[in-house]
C-alpha cells in the first residue's frame, strides 16, 4: 500500500505533517495513545499522529462484530465517559464507534492484526479468554492474543499496561523507587508462566521454551497496539518488558 509521505489533516492545518519513523514512543494528537514506529509529525510544533489516526478510514467493519459499522470521529460521541472495548482504556480522542451497538475502537486497537507471528508460532486474535491470562490470571470476555498450541494468553487491556508502566519508567521522570518497581513487575511475566507450568521437576526445558516463546508474543502484541506490528520495532519494545 503507498504511503504519502507528507500530508495535510483537518485538526492541523496550519503546517503539514510528514511521515517518520521513530524508536522512542510518543503519545498520538489524535487518540492521545501511546505509539511507536511509523507516525505523521509536524515538522514546526510538537504534533504526532499514529499512522493509523492520521489516515483512517471514515468507515470500517470489523469480523468480530458483524453487524457494526464504525464511524471515524475525531471527539468521542456524548459527554458521559467512553471507554474503548477492545483495550478497556479510557476514549479521549480519535475514536471508530458504532452508532447502532454503541461500541468504541481506538483506531490502533481497530487495526489489530487478527494474527501476529512472533517468529515461531502464531498468535491469534480473539473475543474471549478459555484459559488463564498470564498477566492478571483472569478468563472469559475481554479482545486477548493467543498462541497456536493455546498455552499462551494475553489480553490485550494487559499488555497495555505493560507497555505504559515501562514506557512511564523509561521516559518520564517518575520516582526512583517506582521505576525499581515497574522494573521487578514487568519481567514477572516469566515467573507466572514457571507458576503456571508447574515451575520444577522435570519439566524445566518446558519452562524455558514457553517463557521464549512469552518474549516474543509480548514483543510482537505491543508492536500491534502501538500501531506498528513490524518484527523491528517488536525487537525495540521488547527491551521495556524483558530484560
Amino acid at each position: 500500500m503507498k504511503i504519502d509521505k507528507e500530508i495535510s489533516h483537518p485538526i492541523h492545518l496550519q503546517h503539514k505533517l510528514k511521515i517518520e519513523y521513530t524508536e522512542i514512543p510518543f503519545y498520538c494528537d489524535g487518540c492521545k495513545e501511546p505509539g511507536i514506529g511509523l507516525k505523521y509529525k509536524c515538522q514546526k510544533c510538537e504534533f504526532d499522529l499514529h499512522k493509523a489516526c492520521a489516515v483512517a478510514a471514515p468507515n470500517i467493519h470489523h469480523p468480530f462484530y458483524n453487524k457494526c459499522e464504525f464511524q471515524f470521529l475525531y471527539n468521542p460521541p456524548g459527554a458521559a465517559r467512553r471507554v474503548c472495548d477492545v483495550c478497556r482504556k479510557d476514549v479521549l480522542g480519535f475514536v471508530y464507534h458504532c452508532w447502532r451497538c454503541d461500541f468504541d475502537l481506538h483506531p490502533c486497537c481497530a487495526n489489530l492484526p487478527q494474527v501476529l507471528d512472533d517468529g515461531e508460532h502464531n498468535l491469534y486474535l480473539c473475543l474471549k479468554l478459555s484459559s488463564p491470562c498470564h498477566r492478571c490470571g483472569g478468563k472469559g470476555p475481554g479482545w486477548s492474543y493467543r498462541s497456536d498450541c493455546k498455552t499462551y494468553n494475553l489480553h490485550v487491556s494487559c499488555v497495555k499496561e505493560l507497555l505504559v508502566e515501562s514506557w512511564q519508567a523509561m521516559y518520564l521522570n517518575v520516582d526512583k523507587n517506582k521505576v525499581r518497581e515497574m522494573q521487578t513487575r514487568i519481567p514477572s511475566l516469566k515467573g507466572t508462566l514457571k507458576n503456571h507450568h508447574g515451575g520444577r521437576g522435570g519439566g524445566g526445558g518446558k519452562v524455558r521454551k514457553c517463557c521464549q516463546i512469552a518474549g516474543g508474543a509480548v514483543r510482537v502484541i505491543v508492536s500491534a497496539i502501538l500501531g506498528d506490528p513490524t518484527a523491528l520495532i517488536g525487537a525495540v519494545v521488547g527491551g521495556f518488558i524483558s530484560k
